[in-house]
C-alpha cells in the first residue's frame, strides 16, 4: 500500500524530497490475518529551537521545545477468501520533557489557552481493509504518500488524514491511487477536524479527491499522472519524469492549479515545475535544481508534504508568485571512509523575482485589512530569500542498537521585508530507535 509508514530516517528522508523518485512497494500478499502480521514501536526524542534574527509574528525571539514521543503501528494481513478483510492501526503517545509559555509553539507539542505548551497529548486511529487480487481498499486514519496529497512526518507525531484509499497494481507497470479525504490530524493534535491547511489559506472545505497513477515504477524511465480537487477551491494536475542509470538521475515535476466553484481561497491560476539533476561519483553526489513558480499566487498545496517540487526543502519552499529558484546540494556517504551508517549533506537555495501585488484583491493572499482600509497582498514586489541546510545523520548498523538513528541539523533562512519570510536559525536533534515485535 501506499500509506506510509512512520520513516526512521526522518529528517534524512525530507532533506531527501528534491531527489524524489517513485519508488516501488514490492511488499508480497501476507498469508493469513495472523500471519502477515507485525507490530511496532517508534520511539522519537525531538529537540527543536527557533532563533528568530527579525520579530517574529508572536513578538517572541526564540522559541524551544524537547519532546519525547512513541509511535506505535499494527499492520495486520488478510484473511482468506476472494475479499480478505484485515486492519491496521496506530497509537501515539507525546510528553514534554521542557519548554515553557515564553519559548513554545515549535509544533512538537499543543498549546493551551494560554500559550503553554501542553504536558503531554495522545491520539490513536485506524483502518479496515479490504484486498482482492492486487487490489487494496482502505477506510479510516491513515498516512497517505502522493504528489497532490501527501500526509507530513516532520515533527514528533506524524499527520494523518481519514477517508478512502484505493491502491491497485492490477496492470503491470501501473501502478493506480485514487482517494477521498474529509478530516485531517495535525502534526500536535490529538483529534481530527474537517479542516485542510493550505499553503497561506485555510478553508473548512468538504474534503480533497484525487487520482493517479505511478508508471514504470522499477525501470530505469518512469513517472507520474495526478488529478485533484480540494472542494470549492481549485482542481490541480501534476506529471512527473525521472530517469536513473549509471549514477546519474534526472527528476521533472510540474503542477498546474486553477480555482474552481465557490474558490474560497480566491482566483487562483498556478503552474509550477522544477527540475533537478544528480550525479553520483562513489561517495559524493551533487545536485542541481531549477524551479519556477508561474502565477499571480503562490503555488497552493494541503497537507505538509503534498509539494513535490525539488526546491521545497526543510523551512521554505519557494513556492512565491513568480519566483524563480536555484539550488546546490552536496551529499557524502562516510561509509565508504570506514563509517557505516554516517552522512553528510549540505544545500543552499536562493529564489528571487517574488511578486505577490497583483494577487486577486479580496483571495486569501490578498485580503483587506479594515484598519489600513485597504487590501494588503501576502508578498510585495521584489521578494528574495535564500536557505542553508547542513545535516549530519548516523544510523547504528549492528548490535543491541541496531537501527537506532541520530540526526543533526542546522537550518539558516533570510529574507527580505517583500518576502515576507522569518530571518531565522534552526536547529533539530532528533533521536529515533524503533522496536520491531514482529508477527503477534
Amino acid at each position: 500500500m501506499t500509506v506510509r509508514r512512520v520513516s526512521y530516517g526522518l529528517l534524512l528522508s525530507i532533506c531527501a524530497r528534491s531527489e524524489f523518485a517513485f519508488a516501488s512497494d514490492t511488499t508480497e500478499a501476507a498469508q493469513g490475518f495472523r500471519e502477515g502480521s507485525s507490530f511496532e514501536v517508534l520511539s522519537r526524542n525531538f529537540f527543536l529551537s527557533n532563533d528568530f534574527r527579525t520579530p517574529s509574528p508572536t513578538g517572541k525571539n526564540y522559541t524551544q521545545e524537547w519532546a519525547q514521543g512513541f509511535i506505535s503501528s499494527f499492520e495486520s494481513g488478510f484473511t482468506e477468501g476472494t475479499v480478505g478483510v484485515g486492519i491496521d492501526a496506530h497509537a501515539f503517545l507525546g510528553l514534554k520533557l521542557d519548554g515553557g509559555k515564553g519559548h513554545s509553539g515549535t509544533g512538537l507539542l499543543p498549546l493551551d489557552q494560554e500559550g503553554r505548551s501542553e504536558d503531554n497529548y495522545s491520539s490513536s486511529g485506524g483502518t479496515l481493509k479490504l484486498r482482492t487480487s492486487r487490489t487494496t481498499l482502505s477506510y479510516g486514519e491513515m498516512m497517505v504518500e502522493t504528489p497532490v496529497f501527501d500526509t507530513a512526518d516532520k515533527r514528533l507525531q506524524p499527520e494523518y488524514a481519514t477517508g478512502l484509499l484505493l491502491d491497485s497494481r492490477e496492470i503491470s507497470d501501473v501502478h493506480w491511487l485514487a482517494g477521498h479525504f474529509t478530516a485531517f490530524k495535525n502534526q500536535n493534535a490529538s483529534t481530527s477536524k474537517g479542516n485542510f491547511s493550505g499553503y497561506g489559506v485555510s478553508t473548512q472545505a468538504g474534503g480533497i479527491d484525487f487520482v493517479g497513477a505511478n508508471l514504470f515504477e522499477d525501470r530505469p524511465v518512469g513517472g507520474a499522472l495526478y488529478a485533484s480537487q480540494l472542494s470549492d477551491t481549485w482542481h490541480q494536475y501534476y506529471a512527473n519524469l525521472h530517469m536513473k542509470q549509471s549514477g546519474v538521475f534526472i527528476d521533472s515535476n510540474v503542477y498546474h492549479t486553477r480555482d474552481y466553484g465557490d474558490a474560497v481561497a480566491g482566483a487562483i491560476d498556478n503552474t509550477a515545475y522544477s527540475l533537478a539533476g544528480k550525479y553520483t561519483a562513489g561517495a559524493h553526489a551533487f545536485t542541481l535544481a531549477y524551479q519556477h513558480i508561474n502565477g499571480d499566487t503562490p503555488f497552493d498545496f494541503v497537507g505538509g508534504d503534498s509539494i513535490y517540487l525539488a526546491n521545497s526543502i526543510k523551512y521554505a519552499d519557494f513556492n512565491g508568485p513568480h519566483e524563480r529558484s536555484w539550488q546546490a546540494r552536496y551529499d557524502l556517504d562516510l561509509s565508504i571512509f570506514g563509517v557505516p551508517g554516517l552522512k553528510f549533506m549540505t544545500r543552499y537555495v536562493t529564489g528571487r523575482g517574488i511578486d505577490g501585488t497583483h494577487a486577486p484583491q479580496g483571495g486569501g493572499y490578498n485580503t483587506f485589512d479594515e484598519s489600513l482600509d485597504e487590501y494588503v497582498p501576502q508578498q510585495g514586489d521584489g521578494g528574495r530569500h535564500w536557505e542553508r541546510d547542513i545535516d549530519l545523520h548516523y544510523v547504528v548498523q549492528s548490535g543491541a542498537a541496531k537501527d537506532l538513528s541520530v540526526q543533526l541539523s542546522h537550518v539558516t533562512h533570510r529574507a527580505n521585508s517583500a518576502q515576507g519570510g522569518d530571518d531565522i536559525d534552526r536547529i533539530y536533534i532528533v533521536i529515533e530507535y524503533p522496536i520491531k515485535f514482529g508477527q503477534l
